[in-house]
């Protein structure tokens, strides 16, 4: 399998158009996503955090430029990858997210802009000091603790950050961290921080691997979460693990009203915090902190890959909340990439599900950062040709982030006499069928469909997948075994091999390798997938544009999987009421919309559903339980607000469940309309929604405790 290591184009931002836009963020949606899949989930990144922080920073700044194309699976909405199949699941009780990333003197002060901006009073008096509480970046493996009680009772990874694993056996192994917190904690309290191992431990316990015959760990980060994630507690108890506790989430009581004041409260439990902390009240001094972290990075002890900025008010936090996957109120500081070079050997194409060919670079072996580097995507033909990438091109690899890299430029100097341009297939490497490309469209496709076994299979790894049905056993070396055997060919296929089995092939039990337990394992498997959520079946589906957060948007929208089908049918009618009911989810514009009626509109798509229907049970959406007056409510502002920035009033009516629209139409609940409401009143006036004063909208919200 050809790791998704890439480099990025070195086209400015400002230059893409539309067309390079979509198509650039469509692969970073991808390669990030199965990247946060090898760092989060398997400890086995395949590039550095460098390189990982430059693809997320490239998608960040295209998504900035290119508003209506972000993305539904853009990886601004998402946090992590899924847990793992050999843990209890576990759900937070309050999302375990990740931060927003700076790389410049400009991010860092954006950041204070966009805290000035979204408090009223603070955009009201400029005098007024914004302290940040700075500290370093622990490079580790996020997990959460929870104490009741003062005792404590469970250890879990942040995983999706929705939901983790159960490592409370594994965590109570690691003698920093307390087992009992003192009597004037509260007595339910969930601590976070970051387990680690130090860098004289890691040296140590890879010297010990390597004597013993184990596994040598790349980095102290890959040491530390493998060693966490052992199904053996035994084996995390002879590991060298350490924990740094600098943060919290579910609070039975207040206990702090500052930043500072709460990590010298941690420490007092019995905690160590990820220190030199310093808490600043400027820019500059901000700025000084992130240097003087860089200089002393190498003799800290631990492995740091930058600085951390929280806003020290608790109350401000509390107001600002979340956007997306990340705080508003805090902001990580990345240190800058490294950089390589290297011979490009060979360029060869890759077929994804939907079709798409994508050139892949293979790439002389390079170590950049403690990363050993051997493929890089090329995007697209565009891509190729506009940097004159060619075989044998001698390239400069840069890590930006330590995850991910990028070819930032071809050495010509280096350049082989006897290299030629590469020439782009027309027909798909795979089953031969014909590789077109839109007028719109940077992307090249096979038109073999179904009958690609790329596609075939890649499309039912993704209905399988853990996001999706999450059928463990039906990962892709058995997919591509079955579809070859002819044993599946379409996803019903799957919830119909046990009925199937020994009739056409031999019984799975009877093959080298399964045995009777490990069939009985997967039919339990496919049986207990036969019970989903809306939402994650229509993320199964792997319908062009639409990743888990879109799938949400439309569960949460239509409901029932019966009114989907029908939405999505009526909404064939472009001039519809549908159409337009469509458009008006949050999120979903015309592209996103023409992908979802272009499924519909197939014959052998809808002939798929239908026989799913009825093979499968597929459970309501369910809307978070809240006691809001206003959860599950269409809100829509207009004209200026007095109390609150129009932002902090949006996140406010989403924290509350509400679903906050940029249009009124018929299904709007609720107008909040402050002085020049203009156009949405009027509409709000004919259509006879409700209005509300933004008085009348705050002692409504006020309600909800």
């Amino acid at each position: 399998m050809i790791k998704k290591v890439t480099k990025l184009s070195d086209v400015p931002v400002e230059k893409l158009d539309k067309r390079q836009a979509a198509a650039e963020l469509k692969e970073l949606a991808s390669l990030i996503a199965y990247h946060d899949q090898r760092y989060h989930l398997e400890d086995t990144p395949e590039i550095t955090d460098a390189e990982y922080d430059a693809l997320k920073r490239r998608n960040e700044s295209i998504e900035a430029r290119f508003p209506r194309l972000i993305r539904p699976d853009s990886p601004t909405r998402r946090v992590g990858a899924a847990p793992a199949t050999g843990f209890k699941k576990v759900r937070h009780r309050i999302p375990m997210l990740s931060l927003n990333n700076a790389f410049t003197e400009e991010d860092v002060s954006g950041f204070l802009d966009s805290i000035r901006n979204f408090i009223k009073e603070l955009q009201q008096d400029p005098d007024i000091p914004i302290e940040v509480v700075a500290e370093p970046k622990i490079d580790g493996l996020s997990c959460s603790l929870l104490y009741q009680k003062h005792e404590l009772v469970q250890g879990a990874t942040r995983g999706n950050g929705e939901e983790g694993e159960d490592i409370t056996a594994n965590v109570k192994t690691i003698s920093e961290i307390p087992r009992a917190l003192p009597e004037d904690a509260p007595d339910l309290i969930e601590i976070r921080g970051e387990v680690y191992m130090t860098d004289e431990d890691f040296l140590k316990l890879n010297q010990h691997q390597e004597k013993a015959g184990g596994k040598v760990f790349a980095n102290p980060r890959n040491a530390a979460a493998g060693s966490l994630r052992q199904l053996d507690p035994s084996v995390t108890a002879s590991r060298p693990l350490r924990f740094f506790g600098y943060a919290w989430g579910e609070v039975s009581e207040p206990f702090a009203e500052t930043q500072w004041e709460a990590r010298r409260q941690l420490a007092e439990w019995g905690f160590k915090t990820n220190e030199p902390s310093r808490l600043v009240g400027t820019l500059a001094d901000m700025l000084d902190y992130y240097r003087e972290m860089q200089e002393k990075r190498s003799r800290l002890g631990f492995s740091i890959d930058g600085v951390v900025y929280k806003l020290n008010r608790l109350d401000w936090q509390k107001r600002l909340g979340f956007i997306s996957r990340a705080p508003r109120w805090a902001l990580a500081h990345k240190f800058p990439p490294e950089r390589g070079q290297t011979r490009l050997k060979a360029i060869n194409i890759q077929v994804g599900r939907t079709g798409s060919l994508t050139p892949v670079a293979e790439l002389e072996p390079i170590n950049v950062g403690g990363v050993l580097i051997s493929r890089a995507t090329l995007h697209n033909q565009d891509e190729i040709e506009r940097k004159d990438i060619r075989v044998g091109d001698t390239v400069i690899i840069q890590r930006a982030g330590d995850v991910i890299p990028q070819v930032v430029e071809v050495v010509f100097s280096e350049r082989p006499k006897d290299s030629h341009a590469f020439v782009f297939p027309t027909h798909c490497p795979v089953c031969g069928s014909r590789a077109v490309r839109e007028p719109d469209e940077a992307v090249t496709r096979c038109t073999g469909g179904l009958v690609c076994p790329a596609q075939a299979v890649e499309r039912m790894i993704h209905f399988a997948s853990r996001d999706a049905f999450d059928i463990e056993g039906m990962g892709q070396k058995n997919i591509e075994t079955f579809y070859n055997e002819g044993l599946i060919q379409s996803p019903p296929d799957i919830f119909r091999l046990e009925e199937q089995d020994g009739k056409k092939r031999p019984a799975l039990a009877d093959r080298e390798g399964w045995g009777e337990v490990s069939s009985r394992k997967l039919f339990d498997a496919i049986r207990r997938s036969r019970v989903l959520p809306l939402d994650r079946f229509i993320y199964a589906l792997g319908i062009h544009q639409v990743g888990q957060a879109t799938a949400r948007l439309l569960a949460r929208h239509y409901g029932t999987l019966v009114q989907w089908k029908k939405g999505m049918k009526a909404a064939q009618d472009r001039s519809s009421e549908a159409y337009q009911d469509l458009l008006s989810i949050s999120g979903i514009g015309p592209s996103l919309a023409e992908d979802l009626l272009a499924f519909f509109a197939e014959k052998q798509n809808l002939e798929i559903l239908e026989d799913l229907s009825t093979l499968l049970a597929v459970t309501d959406f369910e809307a978070p339980q809240t006691a809001s007056p206003i959860a599950g409510k269409t809100v829509v502002f207009t004209g200026t607000l007095q109390s609150m920035a129009r932002s902090e009033a949006k996140a406010r009516a989403e924290a509350l469940g509400a679903k906050v629209a940029a249009s009124v139409s018929k299904k709007t609940d609720y107008v909040v309309a402050g002085p020049g409401g203009g156009s949405k009143l009027r509409e709000a006036q004919e259509l006879g929604v409700t209005i509300l004063s933004e008085q009348e909208w705050l002692e409504m919200v006020g309600k909800a405790k």
